[in-house]
């Protein structure tokens, strides 16, 4: 998204008339050419496409969802070989005392608002969350870049942790599900309002696909809250809605002003002020009027 003037600098076109690399191997140069047009029709609408198009390349690569993926995997790594675990299924002890673990007798430690999306319960939950973010996450990143993809992406972590402080007080969070829920808002929007100019069945199968991703993900969180009494870790459906919505404004203004100025765009203040607002009320909230313990 040229949401400044460097981004359409350090940008050129990927032509096999016009790079080098290309003209040397012109299969290569037709392979990236179409990798990046198919990319283009999943995130932008027709009129946009050929600008995308003129401008876009693989450098720099989708870096930020990578390395926050490796660095996650390599957390959960850590806590289930070195911290003793009887199995990969369920991560026990080890997470619960975790510094990164965001829990709410710890809420003064002011790092694990956002630190928890490092920490995963198990196998099951932390493949869930690496293949999400890392299938809507690159696809995201190719197109609007990584500064876009990460504010989007730490949003929804912080909406989670803070959210879930106010109307879950005493819940602990691990996961980066917070992250992934708002990219999913964030692609969402962009399908439904950029819906007319893009392929009508690419367009319906995405909203569908998300739609039932996210109604089975929050169905199952509020089930094993509310209805099932199995011991283990209640899933805080809280933090995923309001990651979602955080997804569905920051993401928003974001991912549906390619090659538009953000500063000029009275939607983008609208959505940071108001995230601002929050932010600032879950700050007070915690302070002053958690009813969690110290």
């Amino acid at each position: 998204m040229g949401d400044n003037d460097t981004e359409e600098q350090d940008t050129f076109p990927v032509r096999m008339d016009e790079e080098g690399d290309n003209r040397g191997n012109p299969k290569r140069g037709r392979r990236v050419e179409k990798f990046q047009n198919n990319f283009s029709r999943w995130m932008l609408p027709e009129e946009l496409r050929e600008t995308y198009l003129e401008r876009a390349n693989c450098c720099p690569p989708p870096i930020f969802i990578i390395l926050v993926s490796l660095a996650e995997l390599g957390v959960f790594i850590y806590y289930a070989v070195w911290k003793p675990q009887k199995q990969w299924i369920t991560l026990g002890t080890g997470i619960w005392d975790s510094p990164l673990t965001h829990k709410p007798e710890n809420r003064e430690e002011a790092w694990r608002f956002l630190s928890y999306m490092f920490v995963h319960a198990g196998v099951e939950h932390i493949m869930g969350n690496l293949i999400m973010q890392l299938f809507l996450g690159i696809a995201l990143e190719l197109v609007h870049k990584g500064f876009e993809v990460g504010m989007v992406y730490m949003a929804g972590v912080l909406a989670g942790s803070l959210a879930s402080s106010i109307f879950d007080p005493f819940s602990a969070l691990v996961g980066a599900s917070g992250g992934v829920y708002a990219l999913m808002g964030g692609y969402f929007m962009n399908a439904v309002v950029n819906f007319r100019e893009m392929m009508p069945l690419l367009g319906v199968f995405r909203i569908l696909v998300i739609v039932l991703i996210v109604g089975t993900d929050v169905g199952f969180a509020i089930y094993r809250r509310f209805i099932t009494h199995e011991a283990g870790m209640k899933v805080s459906f809280v933090a995923h809605i309001a990651s979602g919505v955080a997804g569905m404004t920051i993401g928003y203004v974001f991912f549906t002003n390619y090659n538009k100025e953000l500063l000029k765009d009275p939607r983008f203040w609208m959505c940071i002020v108001g995230y601002i607002a929050a932010f600032f009320f879950a700050v007070i909230f915690n302070i002053f009027l958690s009813p969690a313990p110290a």
